[in-house]
């Protein structure tokens, strides 16, 4: 039957139910209320029960007379040993915490009662019986309520037998059928009180529940009631029958340990599955919690889930209260959660350094009693207000997670047992390895949305974060910024300068922005803002004080370090945000701004036009190839010539584009798109070809005229590259003399150790190498010397400006006499004018290439210009060359 003894205070949930109103603390509801009032309820309906118990008592009493006896005396002590007895032989079976099924054995002299005593005797053995148990076991705070659960027991059970005699025609007596219906009684009265207990303190019990525990109720109470009576019968008229009456009453109630062995077993992994399930929801609510700021894990959210989790190890241990110890994030101190009873003020707060309970050693459980504890525990134990106790530490490997606290067990006078402390002992290795998985996975969603360097978002973690604010306000702002001298940093003194250099940066875009703006590093010296509810005029001052801040010098080790920051930013609108609030679109036209930076203007706003650009280099890149195949692009030549003999030695292959829509795109717009798409080695072998072909045409026709290609610093990384120039020359049969590759200055010098090997395959090879735009860029004699090259080329910057400055002329005297000093052929190119060919001559210049030779010239108009401006002559060699008619 339900445990009459048992704080009634709770009922079954489902796994997954909500807490009831009581049990969840809100802003809205005060717990230390709701429990005042729960009590108040119960007090009320304890009077009732007594009320009603004393009621009934007395109407069953007047309508059953009493008839004394002198074996009274002796059967009336004895029925409340029986009845003593048969409690402290009980089997209890948990339901929830604070109800119980305690498989008593009371029907057994309850039974044997209404066959051999009046109603009144048996009545005051089981009130003596049952108080002095409560007494016993201490459980003064219900005494009242069991009181007039025993009276309503007794009360019923006579009742009953009272109606059944009198519909069996034998009024006078009980006979054994009434003494059965009467003893099954009791323990439904008992139950319907229980049940009733669990409406008055506003708890639920499902209806299943309620119907599987009346029918064990039934089935025990029947089983039980047939023994005795049983038994009472045998033994009445076989009295030297009792030992095996004995023996058929112990071999029941080792059924009924065992039985209550395996619903203990059934509980405690409905318990251990109901805590996984509760674990693993908790960890996807964490897996599915957006990237934020630096704490991942939403303490208050958190605290709430472990609070269910540690009511449902509460139900199952049927313990007073349950207090979890956790350390939720690395460097935080241990958080409390407590279920059940509350905690005593010198309990509360943060556990102190020295409290035994937080420094046990292992991961074991301990079972502490207050009456066989040390000094220091007993201590510990009196803070908390408990007598008893089961404590066990959550470690991961190397590190306290938390501490499990089980204070005070109901329902059972004994205290804990065996069983409850192997249930807390898995549940505690299932709840630290969740700890420890739960941290595990927050560390890694941090990693996945924020910059390992700086501690700012990256650019997933920004897109997660930005996405809501963006469709939630009318007006948004997305700014880019970028450090300028990153690289410049980085060469000179290495990345981990220039990784401090950045962490100052981030450092001072979060002063200057505040801890809630979102703020990310989206790609090395770039960063990226959200700017909420920001009209222009807030991003212009909000990128200026930015750009102001980051330009300020970097005090780096013992070095100062100049700095400079461009700002782009891109405004959205209502419509925008309604429409398309796309992160990566807006990081990309704030991206535009960004570039389009110039000539000081450090801050600059998105403008359509900007898009209409990118858009036109996005098109011509994805469009290249077709375009070589269509016929597109092409290759023009423009002549070089000879001083002073105005021999033509050769010509240099320039590639030109007439595109459909856009027209005659210039070189200086598609080459580096071409270039920064990785399509270089696509335009260099389509040119490289295209001018072989040319060569090799000319040599069928008498003629021997070399070509110049130009390179890219992208064919100086490529190790392939001068096998597929041998390739090439093989193909078409040229020899490698009538090929000459130009290079600029900038492209050897940018990595001359990678460059150098490729060159010196190249000449190997029999190639002209030309050092183009000479004079233009950082100069090293000493690498230049190294190189292999034949040829040096003269900015035409400075051939325009010999005529008008001293300075440039002295320039290109310079280069004239340095190339000429290293022994490597000196091409001036840009010459517009007689005066400047004339300059160039008598300084000794070797080869002149410019307008007022030939502009570029397509290969039909080349052919037309060599044959109307030469004539064709044989040397003693027998090999064509060109003169220019003057």
């Amino acid at each position: 039957m339900p445990d009459a003894y048992a704080d009634t205070t709770e009922a079954d949930t489902a796994p997954g139910d909500e807490p009831s109103p009581a049990r969840q603390p809100t802003e809205e509801n005060n717990p230390t209320a709701e429990a005042r009032a729960d009590e108040r309820r119960f007090r009320l309906y304890t009077v009732a029960v007594l009320t009603l118990g004393v009621a009934a008592a007395a109407a069953v009493s007047a309508w059953l007379p009493f008839h004394g006896s002198v074996h009274l005396w002796w059967i009336g002590p004895l029925l409340a040993l029986a009845f003593l007895g048969a409690e402290q032989l009980g089997v209890n079976v948990d339901v929830r915490s604070g109800i119980s099924w305690t498989i008593s054995f009371t029907e057994i002299p309850l039974v044997i009662g209404l066959l051999v005593a009046p109603f009144e005797v048996v009545l005051a053995a089981h009130v003596v019986a049952g108080v002095t148990t409560l007494l016993a076991r201490r459980v003064t705070g219900r005494v009242l309520y069991n009181s007039g659960a025993f009276l309503i027991e007794v009360t019923s059970a006579f009742a009953v037998a009272g109606v059944v005699s009198q519909a069996l025609g034998d009024p006078g007596a009980v006979p054994w059928l009434a003494a059965l219906a009467g003893t099954l009684t009791a323990p439904l009265a008992s139950t319907l009180l229980a049940m009733a207990a669990v409406r008055v303190l506003r708890r639920r019990m499902r209806v299943g529940t309620v119907i599987r525990l009346a029918g064990r109720i039934l089935v025990v109470g029947f089983v039980n009631a047939s023994v005795g009576l049983t038994g009472y019968l045998v033994i009445s008229k076989t009295p030297e029958a009792w030992p095996i009456v004995l023996a058929v009453s112990l071999g029941l109630a080792a059924l009924y340990w065992a039985y209550s062995d395996l619903l203990r077993e059934q509980r405690d992994m409905e318990a251990l599955t109901d805590v996984s399930l509760m674990v693993a929801r908790s960890g996807q609510q964490v897996a599915a919690r957006p990237a934020g700021k630096a704490g991942d894990i939403d303490g208050d959210v958190d605290l709430d889930e472990w609070a269910t989790i540690a009511e449902r190890i509460r139900d199952q241990l049927a313990a007073a209260r349950i207090v979890l110890r956790l350390r939720l994030e690395p460097d935080e101190p241990l958080r409390t959660v407590v279920v059940g009873d509350e905690l005593p003020a010198t309990a509360q707060g943060e556990v102190a350094a020295d409290d035994p309970l937080s420094r046990l050693p292992g991961s074991h459980v301990r079972h502490l009693r207050i009456t066989e504890a040390g000094s220091q525990i007993r201590t510990a134990l009196l803070d908390r207000g408990a007598s008893e106790a089961l404590a066990v530490p959550l470690r991961s490997a190397n590190q306290l997670l938390g501490i499990v606290e089980a204070h005070d067990r109901l329902s059972r006078w004994r205290g804990f047992g065996k069983y409850d402390v192997q249930l807390l002992g898995t549940m505690a290795s299932h709840l630290a390895t969740a700890l420890d998985n739960r941290r595990l996975l927050a560390t890694l969603r941090h990693d996945a949305y924020h910059d390992p360097l700086t501690g700012l978002l990256n650019r997933p973690g920004f897109r997660q974060v930005a996405a809501v604010p963006l469709r939630a306000c009318a007006n948004s702002v997305v700014l880019r910024v970028d450090l300028d001298v990153f690289s410049t940093v980085s060469d000179a003194l290495g990345y981990t300068w220039a990784d401090r250099m950045l962490m100052a940066a981030g450092r001072r875009m979060r002063d200057t922005l505040g801890p809630d703006v979102p703020l990310a590093r989206v790609e090395g010296a770039s960063f990226a803002v959200l700017l909420a509810d920001c009209d222009a005029a807030c991003a212009q001052r909000t990128a200026q004080k930015l750009r102001s801040e980051l330009s300020a010098p970097y005090p780096v080790d013992r070095l100062m370090v100049e700095a400079n920051a461009v700002v782009g930013y891109v405004t959205t609108t209502a419509e925008e945000n309604a429409d398309r609030a796309d992160v990566d679109s807006l990081l990309q036209r704030a991206d535009m701004a960004v570039r389009a930076t110039r000539g000081g203007e450090e801050v600059k706003a998105y403008v359509p036009s900007m898009g209409q650009i990118f858009l036109r280099r996005f098109q011509m890149v994805t469009q290249f190839r077709q375009a070589i195949e269509e016929g597109q692009v092409t290759v023009h030549y423009q002549p070089k010539v000879a001083l002073p003999g105005k021999q033509v030695l050769g010509v240099e292959a320039l590639v030109r584009w007439q595109h459909p829509e856009f027209g005659r795109v210039n070189p200086d717009e598609f080459v580096p798109a071409v270039e920064a798409a990785g399509l270089v080695g696509v335009l260099t072998s389509f040119v490289l070809d295209t001018a072989l072909d040319r060569v090799r045409r000319w040599l069928d026709e008498g003629l021997r005229i070399s070509v110049a290609v130009n390179l890219s610093v992208r064919n100086l990384a490529d190790a392939e590259f001068p096998a597929r120039v041998a390739d090439s020359l093989e193909r078409f049969g040229v020899p490698g003399e009538l090929l000459t590759l130009e290079l600029t200055e900038s492209d050897v010098m940018q990595d001359p150790e990678r460059a150098l090997p490729i060159l010196r395959k190249l000449s190997e090879l029999g190639i002209e190498l030309a050092v183009d735009d000479f004079g233009t860029g950082y100069s090293s004699l000493a690498y230049l010397r190294q190189l292999p090259v034949d040829q040096v080329k003269i900015d035409k910057s400075f051939v325009f400006g010999m005529g008008t400055d001293l300075g440039d002329l002295a320039v290109v005297r310079s280069i004239v006499e340095l190339g000429h000093s290293l022994g490597l052929t000196v091409v001036a190119e840009g010459v517009e004018e007689d005066l400047a060919r004339d300059q160039l001559e008598a300084m000794g210049c070797d080869v002149a290439q410019g307008y007022l030779i030939s502009r570029p010239l397509s290969e039909e108009r080349l052919e037309a210009w060599l044959q109307a401006r030469t004539v064709r002559s044989l040397d003693r060699a027998s090999e064509a060359v060109l003169t220019l008619l003057t």
